[in-house]
Formats: C-alpha cells, sequence, structure tokens
C-alpha cells in the first residue's frame, strides 16, 4: 500500500506542476503551427484574444529576432460576411510583400480578433484563412514608422454552397483503419436492430464470438472491453452475458486495438475492444421509440435527448427478451487405475432471458474551453435455464446408474456504474481531463435441482445459492500537449480500488416436502478478495517530414492484492509491479498506403468466474471451481500490417505473433469421489504461442452497393500440465490451426429502401485438451424509411434455412475422454419498427465545436488530425451530392 500510495502522489504531483504552466515554454526556435487553410490555431496562439505579454506562436522559417526588429501593431476582427458573428480561430499570416517571405501570424479569438506585435516597416500582405470559409488576402499593407494599424472588419465568405440546393454527403465506410485500431461503424448495420452487442461484435474484423457470445480476438479471449473508453463492472462476472444487455442499435462503433499505448489500462493480454455508444450534443430535442418482435426475441426501447445552450440531457430505457433451445449429448469415459466409467447424457435446454439497460446523461460547458459530464447507468440481466437432465453412468461390466435431474439455473445480475468526468482544454491538442468511476455489480448464480425417480416422482431436492458483489472506484487524470506541431506529449496516472465478495452454500432437502438444511457435504464458503490498482503512464508521438509516425510510451502497474476466505484464513498471494512497454510506428507509403508495425506488453489478470471457489455442480458430470491463488499471465503482442486504397477498394493484411507466458488455462480432470464427473478449474500453467494472419477487403460496386468480408488464420501451440494415471503431473501439449471468415454486402436503393447480408464463419478452435468444432452462421435484413427518416420499418432473419447451428467439442486427456455434441435451435425472424419525433438544430454548429481534436486518442496521432502528414488510411467512400427537396 506505501508503494502504491508514493506513485499515486509522484503522478499527481507531477501533473500539477505541468498543469500550472498550461501554455508551455521551450518551443523549439522555428518550430511551426499549421498550415494555412487548416483551420487550427497555431501551437501558442492566446485563446483568449490579444495579449501584449502572450508567447508569440512559433512560425516555419521565420526569423524570431527579425519578428521583434519593429514597434507596430497590426489588428482587426474578422467576421462572417453571410451572418455577421465573428470567426474564432481563423488563421492570419503576414508576409513580406517584396520576396513572399513568412514574418509573423496568429489567430482570433473568442470575438474574432487579432492582433500583430512589433512588426518591422516594410510593405506587407496578409492571407486570412479558415476551414469552410474562402481564403482572403490583403496585398497592400504599408507600414513606415511605428503605428498601429487598424484592419477594421474583415468579412470572409463561406466556401460551401447554399444548402437549400444541394447537400455534399460523405458516405462513411462499413470498416475503417486508423494508426493502432480498427473501427466497425455499426451505426450503419441493418440487421441491428433488436440485437445486441453480441451481433454486432460477430461481424467485426479480427473478432470470433461463439454461441454462447464469448468473444476472442485473433483466438486470445482474453480480452478487455471497453464502453465509451470505460471499463464497467458488468464485464468483470462474465462477458458474454455482459453484451446481451447492451442493445446493439445504440452501438456507434466498436473499436479493435490489437496494439494499445501506454494510455491505455494494461489488462486484456489479446487486445482491446472499445464500445462507442451514440451520443448528440446538438441543439433542441429528440425523442426515439424502437420495437421489435421475433419468434427468438423481442424488444422495446426509447431514447431521447435535449440539449439548450451550455446544457444537455439524455435519456435511455432498453429492454429485451429472448428464448433459445438447446439439445446436447454428452458421451464421456473417465480412465482409472483399475476400471473405465463410461458416461452418456442427454441434456434439453429452455434458456429465457429479459435484459434491461436505462441511463441518464448530462453535460455542461462551464466555460468555452471548460466541459462537465456525468452520467449514471444501470445494467439488469434476469436469465433463466431450465434443464432435463438424463444420466446414465456404467461402472464396470454390468453395473449401471441412471439418474434423471431437473434443473433450474438463475443467474440475476444488477450493476449500476456513475461517472463524473472533466475536461479542460487550454489549447488546440492540449488538454487536461479528470474521470472519477463508481461501479457496483451484485451477482447471483443460483441453481435448483430435483432429482426423479423412473416415474418422474420428486425423490430429494438441493440447491446452491451463490452470492457475489463487485465494486470498483476508479480516479484517472490525463494530460496531453504538443511540444510543436509534429510532436506531443501524454501522460498521467490511475487508481483502482476493486472488491470482491462470493458467499456460497448447499443446501439439501431429503425428500420433497422435507425443509432445506445445510448439506454436510458440502460446506459453505466465502471469498474476500480486495485488489488495488495504482498506475502511471508516459507517451511520446512524433510525426517525421517523410511520413513517418511514431508512439512510443510505456506504463507501470502496481497491484496490490489481499484475499480471505470465510475464517479469515488469507491467501498467500504476493503483490506484483508491471512495466508494460508499447510502440505504434506507421509509414504512409502514399497517400492511399500505410505501412504499420505494433508492439505491445499486455496482463491479464483473473476474472472473478476465474477466482470464484464455489463448487458448482448445476451438472454433476461437468463441474466447475474458480481458483483464487491465480496469478496474471503476461503476453508480448506483435504485429506488422499494410492498408491500402486503390480506387473503390481498400484491403488490409496483417500478421502476427502472441507470445503467453503464465497462461490461466482451464483444467479438467476426473472427480476422486464422483463417478463419471468431470471438474474443470482454472490454473497458471503452461505457455501459448500464436502466429497468424488477418485479411479484409472491401469494395463499393456502385455508390449504392459494397461488400466486405475477409478471414483469420492462426495457428496455434499450447503447452501444460495435467494429472496422469499415476497422480503424478504430465506435461501435455496441443497445436493446430483455427480460422474464422465472414463475407457481407449492402445495397442502398431510392424511396428509402435498403437491404443486408451477412454471413460468418468460425472454424474449429484449439484448446489445450482437445478441440472445439466450428460452426456457421448468416442472416438477411431489408429496410424501409418513411417520412424523411423519421420512421423505419425493417424485417430481418437469421439461419433460416436450417433447424440450427450445431457443434462438436473433443476433449482428451490421460484420464479422460469426452465427446460433447450441441445442437442450438437459433432459427429466428425479427420485425423491427423506429420513430423519431422532435428536430435536432445544426445552427450555428462551427461555434459549437471544440477547438480540441481528439482524434489523436482514437489512433489518429500526428496532430492535426494525421492528415497534413499524409491521410489517415481510412477506407474510401465515394462522395455523392444529393437534391436538398
Amino acid at each position: 500500500m506505501k508503494n502504491l500510495l508514493l506513485l499515486l502522489t509522484f503522478s499527481f504531483f507531477t501533473l500539477g506542476l505541468t498543469a500550472q504552466n498550461p501554455q508551455g515554454s521551450g518551443r523549439p526556435p522555428g518550430a511551426g503551427g499549421p498550415p494555412a487553410g487548416t483551420g487550427q490555431r497555431p501551437p501558442g496562439a492566446n485563446p483568449n484574444g490579444a495579449n501584449p505579454n502572450a508567447t508569440k506562436p512559433a512560425i516555419p522559417g521565420l526569423n524570431p529576432n527579425a519578428a521583434n526588429a519593429g514597434g507596430s501593431k497590426i489588428f482587426g476582427v474578422i467576421i462572417d460576411s453571410l451572418t455577421s458573428k465573428p470567426v474564432e480561430f481563423a488563421n492570419i499570416v503576414l508576409f513580406r510583400k517584396s520576396d513572399n517571405q513568412l514574418v509573423d501570424g496568429t489567430a482570433t479569438d473568442e470575438k474574432g480578433k487579432f492582433v500583430l506585435e512589433n512588426v518591422p516597416n516594410g510593405a506587407y500582405k496578409i492571407e486570412l484563412s479558415f476551414l469552410g470559409f474562402n481564403t482572403k488576402y490583403l496585398p497592400n499593407i504599408t507600414l513606415d514608422k511605428e503605428q498601429k494599424k487598424d484592419l477594421g472588419s474583415i468579412k470572409i465568405s463561406p466556401s460551401s454552397k447554399n444548402l437549400a440546393e444541394v447537400t455534399v454527403t460523405g458516405d462513411k465506410s462499413m470498416v475503417e483503419e486508423k494508426v493502432d485500431r480498427l473501427v466497425y461503424n455499426a451505426e450503419k448495420d441493418l440487421t441491428a436492430k433488436g440485437g445486441d452487442a453480441t451481433d454486432i461484435l460477430r461481424k467485426v474484423p479480427m473478432l470470433s464470438v461463439d454461441l454462447d457470445g464469448n468473444v476472442s480476438l485473433r483466438g486470445n479471449s482474453n480480452i478487455r472491453v471497453l464502453i465509451n473508453n470505460k471499463p464497467s463492472t458488468i464485464m468483470a462476472a462474465n462477458i458474454a452475458d455482459a453484451l446481451k444487455q447492451i442493445p446493439a442499435d445504440m452501438i456507434k462503433t466498436v473499436e479493435v486495438i490489437t496494439s494499445p499505448s501506454a494510455k491505455y489500462d494494461a489488462e486484456g493480454s489479446g487486445g482491446i475492444i472499445n464500445i462507442i455508444t451514440k451520443k448528440n450534443t446538438l441543439q433542441g430535442y429528440n425523442l426515439n421509440v424502437d420495437m421489435g418482435v421475433g419468434n427468438r426475441g423481442s424488444n422495446l426501447g426509447l431514447r431521447g435527448s435535449y440539449r439548450a445552450g451550455k446544457m444537455g440531457f439524455t435519456l435511455g430505457g432498453y429492454g429485451r427478451g429472448n428464448y433459445f433451445r438447446t439439445i446436447t449429448d454428452l458421451n464421456q469415459t473417465t480412465i482409472g487405475a483399475t476400471q473405465n466409467v463410461i458416461t452418456a447424457q442427454n441434456i434439453q435446454t429452455r434458456d429465457n432471458g429479459l435484459f434491461g439497460n436505462y441511463n441518464l446523461g448530462w453535460d455542461y460547458d462551464i466555460a468555452k474551453n471548460q466541459s462537465l459530464t456525468a452520467s449514471i447507468r444501470y445494467g439488469v440481466r434476469n436469465s433463466s435455464r431450465k434443464q432435463d437432465q438424463n444420466t446414465g453412468i456404467t461402472v464396470g461390466p454390468g453395473a449401471e446408474i441412471l439418474s434423471e435431474r431437473l434443473v433450474d439455473v438463475r443467474d440475476l445480475s444488477g450493476s449500476i456504474d456513475v461517472n463524473l468526468d472533466y475536461v479542460h482544454t487550454y489549447k488546440p491538442r492540449q488538454e487536461w481531463s479528470i474521470s472519477t468511476q463508481m461501479s457496483r455489480n451484485n451477482l447471483t448464480n443460483n441453481f435448483f435441482t430435483d432429482y426423479l425417480n423412473t416415474n418422474r416422482d420428486v425423490t430429494s431436492r438441493q440447491k446452491n445459492i451463490n452470492l457475489n458483489t463487485n465494486q470498483e472506484f476508479t480516479f484517472q487524470t490525463d494530460y496531453q500537449k504538443p511540444i510543436d506541431n509534429r510532436q506531443s506529449l501524454e501522460f498521467g496516472g490511475k487508481a483502482i480500488m476493486r472488491e470482491v465478495i462470493s458467499n456460497y452454500k448447499y443446501l439439501s432437502a431429503a425428500d420433497p416436502n422435507a425443509e432445506y438444511v445445510d448439506d454436510p457435504k458440502r460446506p459453505a464458503g466465502q471469498l474476500n478478495y480486495s485488489q488495488n490498482v495504482a498506475a502511471a503512464y508516459l507517451s511520446y508521438t512524433l510525426v517525421t517530414k517523410n511520413k513517418y509516425t511514431f508512439k512510443v510510451g510505456s506504463r507501470y502497474e502496481y497491484t496490490a492484492i489481499n484475499a480471505k476466505n470465510q475464517v479469515e484464513q488469507p491467501f498467500n498471494i504476493p503483490n506484483y509491479g508491471i512495466l508494460v512497454p508499447s510502440v505504434n510506428v506507421s509509414k504512409n507509403l502514399s497517400e492511399t498506403t500505410t505501412l504499420k508495425f505494433g508492439y505491445s506488453r499486455r496482463i491479464q489478470r483473473p476474472g472473478l468466474q476465474q477466482l470464484n471457489p464455489n463448487f458448482n455442480a448445476a451438472n454433476p458430470q461437468n463441474i466447475t471451481i474458480g481458483n483464487p491463488l491465480l496469478r496474471p499471465e503476461l503476453t508480448d503482442n506483435l504485429e506488422l500490417s499494410l492498408g491500402s486504397r486503390i480506387k473503390k477498394t481498400y484491403i488490409n493484411v496483417s500478421f502476427f505473433g502472441r507470445l503467453t507466458d503464465n497462461v490461466i488455462t482451464q483444467i479438467r480432470q476426473p472427480s476422486d469421489t464422483l463417478p463419471g464427473a468431470v471438474i474443470s478449474t482454472y490454473q497458471n500453467i503452461g505457455k501459448q504461442r500464436a502466429l497468424g494472419t488477418n485479411f479484409y477487403g472491401n469494395i463499393y460496386l456502385t455508390s449504392k452497393w459494397t461488400i466486405g468480408g475477409g478471414f483469420d488464420l492462426l495457428y496455434a501451440f499450447l503447452e501444460g500440465t495435467t494429472v496422469g494415471l499415476n497422480g503424478l503431473s504430465q506435461k501435455i501439449t496441443n497445436s493446430g490451426v483455427n480460422i474464422n471468415g465472414r463475407l457481407m454486402t449492402q445495397i442502398t436503393l431510392n424511396k428509402g429502401w435498403a437491404f443486408q447480408g451477412f454471413s460468418f464463419m468460425r472454424g474449429g478452435q484449439v484448446q489445450l485438451q482437445g478441440r472445439q468444432g466450428g460452426f456457421g452462421f448468416y442472416s438477411f435484413g431489408m429496410k424501409k424509411d418513411f417520412k424523411n427518416k423519421k420512421a423505419s420499418l425493417g424485417l430481418s432473419a437469421e439461419n433460416f434455412l436450417s433447424r440450427g447451428i450445431r457443434i462438436r467439442t473433443q476433449l482428451n486427456s490421460p484420464t479422460f475422454i469426452q465427446d460433447n455434441q450441441t445442437l442450438q435451435l437459433n432459427r429466428g425472424i425479427r420485425l423491427n419498427f423506429s420513430y423519431t419525433i422532435g428536430k435536432m438544430s445544426f445552427e450555428d454548429q462551427r461555434r459549437k465545436t471544440r477547438s480540441v481534436n481528439n482524434d489523436d486518442l482514437k489512433g489518429e496521432e500526428g496532430g492535426n488530425g494525421g492528415q497534413q502528414q499524409g491521410g489517415t488510411g481510412t477506407t474510401p467512400a465515394p462522395v455523392r451530392k444529393q437534391n436538398n427537396k
């Protein structure tokens, strides 16, 4: 704890010293501001207006001594010729008329005013520019003595055409490639209505999602999932279940970050998935109603927003119910020293789930360069799984045990996240932020069992009560500052206080009418697990003149753990610290081709399910139990990728390698006391090596018809230990190839009609003790927009040509062989309706836009959004003109 406090104190002290001098000092002579016409304030420009004591911006090619040789001053105000309103942050550049030499430059304040100080005598011309306006020149400015030259009000005219006549629309591509991540634009997905986040992630390149909703990135399921760049307790217990709480049509984009920078938490050995939800900060009000009905699920959602002046509110509520049936056949042989035990089991499963997601948001512009945002989100999950388990166990010749059980599994969750964030923007690309979050997740995972005789009469009962609480408090502060227009620096600190509590017990009743009593065979237990993490990071970005972008950084995280059982007996889990370096390099080979290299070290801490020591025997033939003594695993990731745009086609190919030690692996071995049962637990054993490639392509056949798709190919090698027949540890290895592929097409027609088709193939997945079979998935959707897109009606179908999806999993070890075949009856059809009330206005949108560009936090490093250094490498999209009737 002492080390944790020292680390935080150092981080915040350093931040405080930097924030006291926000304008910075020590700018290299001749360091440049942005070129004219970019619409961005030059580094060092005073955002609050003309100040004779302010540091003047450094201009490329300008002799700083010559700029101070005179005593004249040039000043004026720039206004919009159409609205007569001041134009803020416009560029003013002063040239010497005789040789066109750049002399000085500045930017207007929020009132459109500008001042050029200490200008020597001579003849000059002035260039006035701002994004969205025609560049204007003042060709004859003469200074023959020390004087104050008032240029008065200067009008500049917008460069765009009248919106009443024509609207130029850029059609964003479904997939975009940025410096350190891939972005999937889910808001363009026509089949998103009525689904959940799992349906969206299944379509994202490099991701693979199984039928239970478990997500993996390039074959690695140890990933970090963020919501709007923040962690959430709903992800702590079970990512697959948490994703079902997030409605698909609330997702704006999904960012797959394969090589995270030092700013991100080191958590997630496979990488980071960042889910960005839709927001609206325009003026006015908006209310949207979504509803859908289907044979596998129904949904109802309400989403609204209101904004006036500096303050805005958002309110949303979403509910979804689903129903699935699954048939599982298990054949298993456990190998004993004297005889084998053969198990045959048939399970009929009926899953019913109710999911809700409710949020309230508030934001306020304290000042032009300061903002405060707050939000509260509540998620609820109420899942019921009812099973008919018929089991036959053969122990030796002729000795067979038959049993039938009715099992009711209740998976209940209520989670709340409260956020409060403050951002102070000093100038473009320089800001200081403070973020706080309080999270709590109450999780109940109980099961109730009725044992039946051959007449299906209940003979006895059993239940397992498992109550869990996961709560966190997070404090984070970040500071980013440009050194010049090609270099920038980021640093910050973070503290996470996390506490996990698990209480569990078994109760049994000898007959249907008896009271439940504590089961003497399985005593009650408790786990109190506290984990405190302190972190500090430093990141540096450099964009060279020959179009290289370097982003290097390092992050140090110190973790303190305190864990106890029900009798206050502590577990011996030592504290640990880890240094996490990261390197990202990109090179613009041309305006349309980008080459990228990335290296990062990641850490994977054990999750709540992996730690929970509850003996879960909902299926007595497949028992799971956690391990509170788990240590984190460490992974080194390497990646090389190439993205290129050829006319209307975009392709991206990447090669990657992954080395993981101290792997958290699920190990299965036969029970010593329960005949035919296999117990699964988690251990830090062995290593994993992976080598693979990803390919993705997207083509615009026409401006209204796109086709995209790709594949992931991975070779994996796993090594670990298990228990042999002699009871001693035995090393085992397994290796193989995993392959996934996806194909999607979308057609947009006139009169509001649109169609989309999607197919996905998940190949077999290599595991340490066997292999899980693959499956295929496909869907088709169509949508019709009405009344200027205020209303829409959609129809979608999934796997409509087959009964369901069948998966075969084969596991083997020296002590057991298992063959598990599962058929999920998920053929579905869904009808969706959406209606929007109200109107959001884009009036004066330019003035409401902040002067800071945070694209560098989303992969577009290099200053000015990266576009002045050769482009961002995004997927191309044709620009089309539409008549605005």
